[in-house]
């Protein structure tokens, strides 16, 4: 598999894992019916995504960027669709995760490039 296709499937498990998340969130304790079935739908895909690239890439490496990743982009959607508010800290340590993400997928030689 190309790195190219590996990390598509690697995005790919991101955004299910958001959206998955993300409805989590509203489905009151899996009390309502189509957020509930947004989370299991979008954690099956993403852990199918994520068991794919796993073929490729190192287990820890594609856990930090899955994870890593899926962390800012929730805040991002907590913040921007939902009011939720971030202070200073929060932006701050939210960027050096970011940050994390970039040096272990710019830098580091255990992901094939």
């Amino acid at each position: 598999m190309s790195l190219a296709t590996t990390y598509a499937f690697l995005v790919f498990a991101i955004f299910a894992e958001v959206v998955a998340t993300t409805a989590l969130a509203r489905s009151d304790g899996f009390t309502r019916l189509w957020p509930s079935v947004i989370t299991v739908v979008g954690y099956c895909v993403a852990f199918a995504c994520l068991s794919v690239t796993l073929k490729v890439m190192p287990t820890g490496v594609v856990y930090a960027v899955w994870s890593g990743l899926g962390i800012v982009f929730i805040a991002a959607i907590g913040w921007l669709v939902y009011g939720e508010r971030l202070d200073m800290p929060a932006i701050l340590g939210l960027g050096l995760i970011l940050a994390g993400v970039l040096v272990v997928n710019l830098f580091s030689k255990t992901i094939p490039h």
